[in-house]
């Protein structure tokens, strides 16, 4: 071999692999001295771009690797320092990391603003403004109008806060003769979107198809790898699609314009080609943005090549490539106020109409279907327009219908995918590679599920954020994460030394360490209490958390120390063994049909409460209540799947068991009838046998139990006696 070529991916991770093969190459004495090494790069796969590559070889970036091993070893000094100490104060939290951190903050973040947010109420006036059409005949017509200034005062969002103050001004506009007041006209142009880049493209996927930002770039990946065509060459569709640069190549502008110009004429193409630039924090622009790689290979051209899925991201990608190198759109806008002479009471009516269609255009296009829009008001919009537009300053209207709308404000939504990434990128958290793989792994460790497309934390993730944030703030802090990227960017360039940054860090975060590593697990605990203290005892009636058990203690929030979950339970501990909710970490949200413990009736024969509960290992019904000294009967539930359904008959069934049939004849032990993990099943001793299907267990007498437990499927339960082993001389 005279040439080695390394054409890994075009950013730092792929600059490091490129760097790792050559040092385990020369680890091996696998590279002799004739040896020429090359380090290609290319953003497309297509046979123009790799040729192009060749011709311009270049050595390793030292730069770039360099900004890879100061980022894994930053990651490696915050995972695998702070997740060993998770898992001994928080039970069951697996691991932390430097921008996943920082991702379940703002998750967790949101969470506590919608817990704190308080509905707050408010009321609009929307009016129809009537005038005796002169143009036509007699035919009258409506111009609807809102409310924007009352008693010469400008109405803002919680101006009118009750319905009697709305119904006060209604009253009030009944008696005021409308005229128009001012006609204002003018033109917006409306720039064409921003090409794509690998966070806006998640965006857009997760919005339109309901795509995760890890299937988006599964789906990414497969179109820039490429197919096989039907020519029989092999091209990648699409350009690198991990980017946060907005360029696009001179020739690859040249023919997209060429490509509007032949579908849709020359007034569509501006005179040059617009310039895109990123205004988020840290973005590199070191790569194209990702646009298809011929723009002339059209989506209904790979109809039946590509699966549906990766048709519909072609698709996009391809009708925003060509939309952003199209002129604006123009629209003419009407704004006309009315009211009185004197102007204490002025409504405004508002509309628009496109004069040209510019980039809006291609969604209209034939090549469209994934996304294409129609618009079913646009004749509705045109008649209002030409009434606006007809009207001048003095004309008399008429009141008509008033109508009075009530709100209230709304929490801020949670973040979806798509919008936690656009927060992310914002704040420069993270990098385009990394944006996938953050929110995989906050689901992967359940500190986030995925519900009606909306990220709710889990009350693990609340835990380890709220732990994080009370004793590594830094890790937590979006400013921290983002100057840490910034830091990298420098090392990238060559102006910050890498080890003198790590260096810096360390110095600084090891004393984070050192002291959460004293912190007793009972401090955190009481933390969590104060933070989460309204939702982890919302399930207390009358908020009273004195133990309905000793009568003598309180109910904490506890940390299990044998498993992932935590429960509500006795301060007397061990004294007082009582507790009164047990939150698993996976299921926590589940079963929450009913508050536990839930009172199913009083039990016919002895009068003692029936009560539907949860433990450790799933629900029961218990008879009686807890009480100093009392063991109360239980039975488990764990064969139900719904176990809201269970009724208080169920219940008295279940609390029978076990039943003893009579003697076992050979040595008097009892033969019981008892419930097991699937039915029910016959014992004696140590011997169990199941009860078939097609059998009651009211049919079962101790004749039947006993040719039960003579067949040959009988289990055995405990450690077999057997004679001792002697050894031998």
């Amino acid at each position: 071999m005279e040439n080695l070529i390394l054409a890994s991916d075009p950013d730092r991770e792929g600059e490091a692999i490129a760097w790792h093969i050559i040092e385990m190459l020369q680890h091996e004495d696998a590279l002799h001295e004739g040896i020429s090494i090359a380090r290609v790069v290319f953003h497309e796969i297509t046979e123009v771009s790799i040729k192009s590559a060749l011709q311009s070889p270049r050595v390793i970036d030292a730069n770039l690797v360099q900004a890879y091993l100061a980022r894994r070893a930053l990651d490696y000094l915050i995972g695998f320092n702070i997740s060993p100490l998770l898992w001994r104060k928080l039970p069951g939290c697996r691991s932390a990391g430097r921008v996943q951190s920082a991702a379940l903050a703002l998750i967790c973040d949101r969470e506590m603003e919608i817990d704190e947010f308080h509905a707050q109420e408010y009321w609009t006036i929307d009016i129809k403004l009537n005038q005796k059409d002169t143009c036509s005949s007699v035919e009258d017509f409506a111009v609807p109008a809102h409310l924007t200034h009352f008693d010469s005062k400008k109405l803002n969002q919680f101006a009118i806060s009750s319905n009697m103050e709305a119904k006060n001004i209604e009253s009030v506009l009944k008696s005021v003769n409308f005229q128009v007041l001012s006609s204002k006209k003018n033109k917006v142009r409306r720039n064409p979107p921003m090409p794509y880049i690998t966070s806006t493209l998640q965006q857009d996927a997760a919005s339109k198809f309901n795509f995760s930002t890890t299937y988006t770039m599964q789906v990414a990946q497969k179109l820039y790898e490429g197919i096989q065509l039907a020519d029989g060459k092999a091209a990648g569709l699409i350009t690198y699609l991990r980017t946060d640069g907005l360029h696009i190549s001179d020739e690859a502008v040249k023919d997209i314009r060429s490509l509007i110009m032949q579908r849709y004429g020359k007034d569509f193409v501006p005179e040059s080609g617009p310039k895109y630039f990123k205004k988020v924090k840290n973005a590199q622009e070191a790569h194209e943005a990702i646009r298809p790689t011929d723009v002339q290979r059209l989506p209904s051209m790979l109809v039946g090549i590509l699966d549906e899925d990766s048709h519909k991201l072609y698709s996009l990608i391809w009708l925003r490539t060509v939309a952003c190198q199209m002129e604006s759109s123009i629209t003419e806008q009407i704004q006309i106020e009315c009211g009185p002479p004197d102007e204490s009471i002025i409504s405004r009516s508002t509309c628009s109409r496109v004069q040209f269609r510019g980039f809006q255009e291609v969604f209209e296009d034939p090549e469209a279907d994934a996304v294409k829009h129609k618009d079913h008001e646009e004749n509705g919009r045109d008649e209002l327009f030409r009434i606006l537009n007809a009207l001048k300053p003095g004309d008399q209207l008429s009141l008509g219908a008033v109508e009075l709308k009530q709100h209230f404000t709304q929490p801020p939504p949670r973040y979806s995918e798509g919008t936690l990434v656009k927060k992310m990128e914002e704040l420069g958290i993270g990098r385009p590679s990394t944006y996938a793989t953050t929110l995989k792994v906050l689901k992967d460790r359940k500190y986030v599920s995925v519900k009606s497309r909306v990220l709710h934390p889990e009350f693990r993730g609340r835990m380890v954020s709220a732990f994080l944030s009370h004793h590594f703030s830094e890790v937590t802090d979006y400013s921290f994460t983002a100057d840490m990227e910034n830091e990298l960017d420098n090392v990238s360039a060559g102006l910050t030394e890498w080890k003198g940054l790590l260096r810096d860090y360390w110095t600084r975060f090891s004393s984070y360490f050192e002291r959460v590593n004293s912190v007793h697990i009972h401090q955190v605990e009481k933390m969590l209490e104060k933070k989460y203290g309204d939702f982890l005892f919302s399930f207390l009636p009358d908020n009273s958390r004195a133990c309905p058990s000793c009568q003598e203690g309180t109910l904490i929030f506890k940390l299990s120390r044998f498993g992932p979950g935590y429960f509500i339970g006795c301060d007397q501990h061990p004294r007082c063994k009582h507790i009164a909710k047990t939150l698993h970490g996976e299921d926590e949200d589940n079963d929450n049909s009913f508050k536990e413990p839930k009172l199913l009736g009083l039990h016919p024969d002895l009068n003692e409460k029936i009560l539907l509960k949860k433990g450790p290992f799933g629900f029961y019904v218990q008879l009686g209540e807890d009480r100093k000294g009392f063991l109360p009967k239980r039975a488990s539930l764990s064969q139900i799947k719904d176990v809201s359904s269970i009724t208080l008959e169920d219940a008295v069934e279940r609390l029978c068991y076990p039943v003893t049939l009579g003697k076992h004849p050979k040595d008097g032990e009892p033969v019981i009838i008892k419930m097991a993990r699937v039915g029910f099943a016959v014992g004696h001793r140590r011997t169990t046998a199941s009860i078939p299907e097609n059998l009651k267990p009211n049919d079962i007498d101790l004749a039947k139990a006993l040719e039960l437990l003579s067949s040959s499927s009988i289990r055995r339960s405990g450690r077999s006696k057997s004679n001792p082993k002697v050894a031998s001389c």
